[in-house]
């Protein structure tokens, strides 16, 4: 265990006071920035539909798990970098508030991401780094591989019910190395059914890895910025740090770092980080100081002749308080996410939707009993898995709704994205291992019914020359414009022919070559598709131009290309051969 060093403060009453102190004297005296109260709480789709306000039954990213509850000084940080090699247990403020460099650099780099993503998250980077010092004291001072993986795993203490939250193994051991209950893994402190989901490749090596600070850190960030929460709104910040981990302490403590590191920080080497000491599940008190014995006085000799008054007897010593017997610890109280036996669909209709649009129907799943009785108030887990850019609403690839009394998880609305083919959501029990329920679900091309052409002018070209109007052509679905819809056209030698015709009108290639067969095509927004430029040879006659697009709405066009007028000769002044006066005199007599 790490060395501990500061203050020693404890769960309840204290403990919040003066960390809500804290969190009020960098506010007032240090911290003209800090957010305040704006008194608005905003509720996105995916806040009143998927997960809902933080609760102490909500195991949230780490499983509730113990904490650090050292607190920083509370005058400001002065920015003094440490040539302390190793670390350190010292409680100067400059030693605090250096942060380890890969360390902070995993923190600025998943800000910046979710800044780019998710602005309206408005995610501070010294949010990330008051939790990583909350949870692991920055990655146990920063000891750290070049590429952010910690020099050895951080685990937190069973989850087993005893002292702490009770959550069943659920990775098979694959991070936590426990194959019975989970545990809380590395720098950020994630328990395993939470990285399933929330996990994040934030150094590119192809792979989401708990123990690596880059991808810890971008994961924190998105778990922090999820259901629509703007952090820079009180509410909605509370509300994201209470998810965390859900406790007072928990929360006031992390304000005090954030606070305290907006005040200035700076980077040390990797491995010279102060380490806290002091944990929320240490339940010792610190020793009363023993009272001093004080021996009885010597009786004093009696006065020759008198009296000799008897001595006060001493007082006798205190006899030992007896050891309390230790009590067997009772085995935890079934959660009633401990009684689910099965994920059951709850009447799921077929999935299936085009580019773009919302699916009519919503993915429920029921948790049940061995024996088939409904289980309410437990989590599940829907994620969308596959190569999609299908989203939950508010744009999640994930959401946690909690059953309701009946059983019945009601996953928020799923909208398609413009990738067509096959995805599954995946439902799982969110703190128990059993089998996922997943749903296909599919999405279409965009697709138009009815094809029109925005004006009536006749195609008519003379042969060899260019046609004087485009062709423009409306898509519309269902009476709606079909935008964003796959088109070809082509043009052929009848109304009757399969196939492209090879002579006739023409469009041209990028390299002005003729062709008679335009694929790739598509309408816009509005469901309009004007097409390029098109041309006649010599061959005259009438032909058609044929548009399709997906959905099986068809256009026919007559194109009509005629033969050049003849031309007619121009009468010449110059007399003809046979009129010429050599030929029209006589001869003189």
């Amino acid at each position: 265990m790490a060395a501990h060093f500061g203050r020693r403060l404890r769960k309840g009453a204290v403990t919040t006071a003066v960390a809500a102190a804290a969190v009020a004297a960098l506010s007032a005296s240090q911290a003209p920035d800090v957010t305040t109260t704006d008194g608005q709480e905003r509720q996105s789709a995916a806040d009143a539909q998927a997960t809902p306000d933080p609760t102490a039954a909500d195991a949230g990213a780490t499983g509730n798990s113990p904490y650090y509850t050292d607190l920083p000084p509370l005058n400001s940080p002065t920015p003094v970098p440490s040539t302390t090699v190793g670390p350190t247990t010292g409680t100067g403020t400059a030693s605090q508030a250096g942060i380890p460099a890969t360390v902070l650099d995993a923190y600025q780099r998943a800000a910046a991401e979710l800044t780019a993503s998710k602005p309206g998250c408005n995610l501070p980077w010294q949010l990330l780094a008051a939790i990583g010092q909350v949870e692991s004291g920055q990655a146990r001072g920063g000891r750290v591989t070049a590429d952010g993986t910690t020099v050895s795993p951080i685990l937190g203490p069973v989850l087993n019910g005893v002292g702490f939250a009770h959550i069943k193994d659920t990775d098979h051991g694959a991070y936590d190395g426990d194959a019975t209950y989970d545990r809380a893994i590395g720098p950020l402190q994630f328990i395993p059914s939470t990285w399933a989901w929330a996990g994040r490749d934030g150094n590119g090596d192809g792979k989401a890895d708990p123990n690596n600070v880059y991808d810890a850190a971008l994961a924190a960030g998105h778990y922090l910025c999820r259901n629509g929460w703007d952090l820079s709104i009180e509410a909605d910040l509370k509300k994201a740090i209470l998810s965390y981990n859900y406790s007072q302490d928990y929360l006031h403590t992390v304000r005090s770092w954030m606070e305290f590191y907006r005040r200035g920080t700076h980077e040390i080497p990797d491995g010279s980080g102060s380490l806290p000491g002091n944990r929320s599940d240490e339940h010792d008190t610190p020793m009363s100081p023993s009272v001093p014995v004080t021996p009885s006085p010597a009786p004093k000799p009696s006065k020759p002749g008198g009296t000799t008054k008897p001595s006060t007897p001493a007082t006798p010593s205190k006899p030992g308080t007896p050891s309390t017997p230790s009590t067997p610890t009772p085995s935890p109280t079934p959660t009633p996410t401990d009684t689910v036996a099965h994920l059951e669909d709850a009447g799921t209709a077929t999935l299936s939707a085009r580019a773009g649009d919302t699916f009519a129907d919503r993915i429920s799943a029921r948790a049940e009993t061995s024996s088939g009785k409904p289980v309410a108030k437990v989590r599940v887990r829907f994620t969308i898995v596959g190569d999609t850019d299908a989203a939950f609403a508010g744009g999640e690839s994930h959401a946690t709704v909690v059953t309701d009394a009946k059983g019945v998880a009601l996953a928020p609305a799923l909208r398609a994205g413009e990738k067509t083919g096959d995805f599954t959501v995946r439902a799982l029990l969110v703190g128990r291992a059993v089998t996922a329920l997943d749903y296909r679900a599919t999405v279409t091309a965009r697709a138009a019914d009815a094809l029109t052409r925005t004006g009536d002018t006749a195609l008519t070209c003379t042969a060899g020359g260019e046609f004087a109007d485009r062709v423009e052509v409306k898509a519309t679905y269902k009476g709606a414009a079909a935008g964003k819809v796959a088109a070809t056209a082509t043009l052929l030698a009848s109304a009757d022919a399969t196939t492209a015709n090879d002579k006739g009108p023409y469009f041209k290639d990028a390299s002005g070559k003729p062709v008679r067969t335009l694929t790739g095509l598509e309408t816009d927004a509005n469901g309009l598709l004007k097409l390029p430029e098109l041309y006649a040879d010599d061959t005259t006659g009438t032909f058609v131009l044929r548009v399709t697009t997906t959905g099986g709405a068809t256009l026919t066009v007559e194109v009509t290309v005629t033969a050049p007028a003849s031309s007619t000769p121009t009468p010449s002044d110059s007399p003809s051969p046979s009129q010429s006066p050599a030929a029209s005199e006589s001869p003189s007599a």
